[in-house]
């Protein structure tokens, strides 16, 4: 057992290591598709600048002259690999750029907005949590029977309807109409309901949906006839041996979870006025801010792989064939 666990280790050790190494070329990779990207956006960001700067109908030809001086001190008239090769050194050393808008920080500024985005992406977890596990168990274990066409068809309204959409049905239906909701910003609890709500659904429909399908693959197996033979209850079944298997495939979908989370944060906060990080970043898309962007898209991207990677490492201790493979192999 002791050489056994000794061997498991170092293959945990090494795997970790191979896809830390992995992971370098890809975040470069990532940071040369975002840096060129971002500037096939139509527009300059320095002339939105200068047209900030002016009253509305203001004349503003005498400023078109200064574009040129402000794009050299943005940085914008150097080539494209000196500026991704300035800002690659930048990211290097900790510093994601300064805001073409506003003039600070990048990192300041997303950690200003972060706690606005992690309350709501927990929110939303707790919420899918709420909803999927118990509709994909109720339609694993009803199978076939009206319980499950309903569990079916709630998930297949929650992965057909889009977020924006979810989100203005609950404004109007909740806050409009009945009055019992709050609709924009964030303060109190109540603001926290319906963009939690919006994103949560939307994300519970598809894990609902995997946890039934899992359910039922695992409720074929022998394992779950032979504790039937032994006298155990049908819940007891389901829950203690069916259920423990089937969050596997559940676990292993944790990565695109945390990618939905993300990607859906940045429309539900646009939605409710939620002031994240979400909606930080479509108002520097709308302004061509460059660094926030790039800022953005690669912290995104850090978070995203070592979330994978703590996927695979917990995939690993969950599931006891996975070891047992590994110290064969």
């Amino acid at each position: 057992m002791g050489p056994a666990v000794d061997v498991d280790r170092r293959l945990m050790l090494r795997y970790i290591g191979l896809r830390l190494a992995v992971t370098v070329p890809v975040l470069l990779g990532i940071s040369v598709v975002v840096f060129a990207m971002v500037r096939f956006i139509p527009g300059d960001p320095s002339h939105a600048i200068l047209l900030s700067m002016v009253e509305p109908g203001a004349d503003i030809s005498r400023l078109e002259q200064d574009l040129a001086t402000l794009r050299a001190d943005l940085g914008l008239d150097r080539p494209y690999p000196v500026q991704y090769a300035q800002w690659l050194s930048d990211v290097a050393t900790g510093n994601l750029g300064t805001s073409l808008r506003s003039g600070g920080p990048v990192l300041d500024e997303l950690l200003l907005r972060l706690p606005a985005t992690l309350e709501l992406a927990a929110a939303a977890f707790a919420v899918m949590v709420v909803v999927a596990v118990p509709t994909g168990i109720v339609g694993a274990a009803h199978h076939g029977t009206a319980a499950d066409r309903l569990a079916r068809l709630l998930a297949l309204v929650g992965v057909s309807v889009p977020g924006f959409l979810l989100g203005l049905l609950l404004m109007y239906g909740f806050s409009a109409r009945l009055g019992w909701l709050p609709t924009f910003g964030r303060g109190t609890p109540a603001h926290l309901v319906l963009p939690a709500v919006t994103l949560g659904l939307g994300l519970a429909a598809g894990v609902s949906r995997l946890l039934r399908a899992a359910l039922l693959d695992a409720l074929s197996q022998p394992y779950i006839v032979t504790a039937e033979a032994k006298g155990l209850r049908w819940r007891a079944v389901l829950l203690r041996h069916a259920l423990r298997n089937a969050l596997l495939p559940v676990l292993t979908n944790t990565g695109l979870v945390v990618g939905g989370l993300l990607g859906g944060a940045v429309i539900v906060e646009t939605v409710f006025s939620w002031p994240g990080v979400g909606r930080y970043i479509v108002d520097a898309i709308a302004s061509r801010d460059y660094p926030v962007i790039q800022a953005f898209v690669l912290a995104m991207s850090v978070l995203y792989v070592v979330v994978n990677l703590a996927v695979d490492i917990a995939y690993r201790f969950a599931d006891p064939r996975v070891r047992v493979e590994g110290v064969r192999a």
